[in-house]
């Protein structure tokens, strides 16, 4: 499979903790060791004839930035960014090992565990404590194995849920202002391109299927965006506020709204949207808008207008206080749960072409052109290439667009906009 491009500087914040839902089951974590022999998933090479390729260690362990993660808190980087918060090792510190560990609480952690094994098997297949002797059996079948507690990352909402509360947050674990002021890098996240970018360890073949289904076309794409959005709206209902609890963390916060070159006068009323004046910070909403540009895409008008409203209405609150952000966020989650038909749902090939168009549409009429939301277009657009098994022909097109972002530095939304406006008709 092509890897799809990931911008420059993209960062990839690996993240382990399990996230507690109803398929997460509080069973003990046995440690990468449990999965790696040669009897297990530790084959040099894929086995033919077999469900399984059981070289899965292998291709985590040479290839997956996952088994990075730990390693990763011994750079100079990380313990640059650990002095300047005063938190000693990076490789101790509960805030670090919270996202680049799957750093479950001791009484949950197996005699072969070990938390330097950074984002190992259990961090997203769920504890294997139950599980671990009955899947390799000939007679197992995966929904008894999820019922042991393995987690079913092969359902798109699954999926998406387990990997925003790493890539987006939750409310113990957060990439907050303080920690990016520190050094690092700013988190944004796709999870198509996410998912297709780490080297696949099982293949889609025809009992794959049989066993867990198939992700259609576009659905992880949809299924993403909706997910990543209903995350950011929930997380600005939590106790993520700055003290003393006036107005949201700032890392919800359209980061480029205030680091740019003076001289580079980005604002305008169309992006800011209404009653948004000159100068002031804003609300980040990439996910949004792109849920917007879905609805619109779809035939939902009057989805869209309420998403719209929605939005306009959280990045004003954003602008008085936590309490009116609350309400505004909580409001707007309540919009965004009507699409979760969406994440269940097949799209059609002419769905996923308008979706697309309307994509570059938002960004040449200014609708998009926010760095943080510019970026979501190009990897959007690339997905949805993908799904529709059109990239050569549009290649051109996306080339333009990742140029146009590829740094954040030497950004400029008006000139975004131009280059959509420039490649719209290929799409």
């Amino acid at each position: 499979m092509r890897a799809r491009r990931a911008i420059s500087g993209l960062a990839i914040l690996i993240a382990g903790a399990p996230l507690a839902t109803a398929f997460a089951q509080d069973h003990k974590h046995l440690g990468v060791a449990t999965c790696a022999t040669s009897v297990c998933h530790g084959k040099l090479a894929p086995q033919p004839n077999k469900n399984v390729n059981l070289n899965e260690y292998r291709v985590w362990l040479n290839e997956d930035r996952h088994a990075r993660a730990f390693r990763t808190l011994d750079s100079a980087q990380s313990r640059e960014i650990a002095a300047k918060l005063g938190l000693g090792n990076a490789r101790a510190a509960k805030i670090c090992l919270d996202c680049h560990a799957d750093n479950v609480p001791a009484a949950r952690r197996g005699p072969k565990f070990q938390v330097t094994d950074g984002i190992g098997c259990e961090a997203c297949h769920g504890g294997a404590e139950k599980w671990i002797e009955t899947h390799a059996a000939a007679s197992a079948k995966h929904a008894d194995n999820v019922a042991r507690g393995m987690y079913p990352s092969e359902q798109p909402l699954a999926r998406a849920r387990l990997c925003v509360s790493c890539h987006v947050g939750t409310r113990d674990r957060f990439a907050t202002h303080a920690i990016m002021g520190a050094g690092h890098p700013r988190l944004r996240f796709e999870l198509n391109v996410f998912s297709n970018n780490q080297p696949a360890h099982y293949v889609v073949d025809q009992d794959y299927v049989a066993r867990k289904g198939r992700i259609e076309g576009a659905n992880l794409w949809v299924t993403g965006q909706i997910e990543s959005a209903r995350r950011g709206l929930e997380l600005l209902q939590s106790a993520l506020l700055q003290p003393p609890g006036a107005f949201p963390e700032l890392a919800f916060y359209d980061c480029h709204a205030c680091h740019h070159p003076l001289k580079d006068r980005r604002w305008t009323a169309k992006r800011a949207g209404p009653s948004v004046s000159p100068g002031a910070v804003r609300l980040q909403k990439p996910h949004l808008v792109m849920l917007r540009a879905m609805a619109e895409a779809l035939g939902s008008p009057a989805l869209a207008k309420e998403l719209t409203d929605g939005t306009n209405a959280l990045v004003r609150a954003g602008q008085s206080d936590a309490a009116a952000v609350k309400a505004a966020a909580g409001a707007l989650l309540v919009t965004v749960k009507k699409l979760d038909p969406w994440a269940r749902r097949s799209f059609t090939r002419a769905e996923v072409a308008k979706i697309r168009r309307t994509l570059v549409a938002y960004a040449a009429n200014d609708l998009a052109s926010d760095y943080v939301a510019a970026e979501q277009v190009a990897l959007g657009a690339e997905s949805l290439s993908y799904a529709l098994d059109d990239f050569g022909s549009v290649k051109s097109g996306l080339d333009a667009l990742f140029k146009a972002v590829e740094s954040d530095s030497t950004f400029s939304p008006a000139r975004f906009a131009d280059v959509a406006k420039s490649v719209q008709a290929r799409f």
